[in-house]
């Protein structure tokens, strides 16, 4: 598979190619992620040995959406934690029924980069961060590109209601994006690993791995329910569920500095506030 990765950093746009050679473009992000054949275009431009400035989120005015009980172990996690609520046959519904779970996530304002800091809940007692590919659907609604997301979560509050959902998800500084939007010349692997890595104090707390082949739905199914009846003018980023979910007793804690690791994306690393 062939790709680049495309960078928005304080130096502005920067792509960089398999060989680590970099090539600075100027213009505006919306614009440059948004146009016909991208992938195309990256492999069209003029490569040089630079570095790559400092990362910055790779969003501007795009929206961030998100899939849930997209894996059979995010299916039984969400059960778990709403089973007191009665809340336990949503999920299970859910995860077989045709039509997904797609909800808003946030956008700029809400969104964390690689190196940021990603908040957890002062009314919650139970945090996680939750792995997931994150899909980039260009203005046409077509899939142009990957990048990893982090569906910072307060599980508590998610499982005493389901419509609670939106106040467990949706708060300042809890969608992780970045470091990059990868372009390829063919779809993601099945057999991609997305793997996390959880350090408190200098010690590793919690590890967990999946390949996204574990997925029940197909990204394009994903794209086409959320694009039917919603236009996005400057694209939108797709976070696509987890099957990585750290278990109780487990929640964040202030310093923990989480790694998120998906091959040939590369690794997302950011701390708790």
């Amino acid at each position: 598979m062939k790709s680049y990765k495309i960078y928005l950093t304080s130096a502005g746009i920067q792509v960089q190619d398999q060989q680590g050679l970099v090539c600075s473009v100027t213009g505006n992000w919306d614009e440059f992620i948004n146009q016909s054949q991208l992938f195309q275009h990256c492999a069209s431009l003029n490569f040089q040995d630079a570095k790559i400035e400092t990362p910055l989120c790779p969003i501007d005015s795009q929206e961030i959406w998100a899939a849930g009980v997209t894996y059979l172990r995010s299916k039984v996690a969400r059960m778990e934690e709403s089973k007191e609520s009665g809340g336990d046959t949503f999920y299970d519904k859910v995860y077989d029924a045709e039509r997904p779970e797609i909800f808003y996530k946030g956008n700029r304002l809400r969104s964390v980069g690689p190196g940021g800091k990603v908040r957890i809940r002062k009314d919650s007692f139970w945090n996680v961060p939750e792995p997931e590919l994150t899909l980039f659907v260009n203005k046409h609604g077509e899939l142009a590109g990957y990048s990893i997301g982090n569906d910072m979560s307060s599980r508590d509050i998610e499982g005493e209601n389901p419509l609670y959902l939106p106040q467990a998800k949706v708060y300042d500084a809890a969608a992780g994006l970045g470091p990059c939007l990868l372009v390829t010349d063919k779809p993601m692997a099945p057999n991609t690993i997305i793997a996390m890595e959880i350090i408190r104090n200098g010690e590793s707390v919690f590890q967990g791995d999946t390949e996204i082949s574990q997925m029940k739905r197909s990204h394009a199914e994903l794209v086409d329910y959320l694009t039917r009846e919603m236009s996005f003018p400057s694209g939108v980023f797709l976070m696509t569920g987890t099957c990585i979910v750290p278990d109780l007793p487990f929640t964040l804690q202030s310093g923990d500095s989480i790694h998120i690791t998906i091959e040939p994306i590369g690794t997302l690393i950011q701390t708790v506030a």
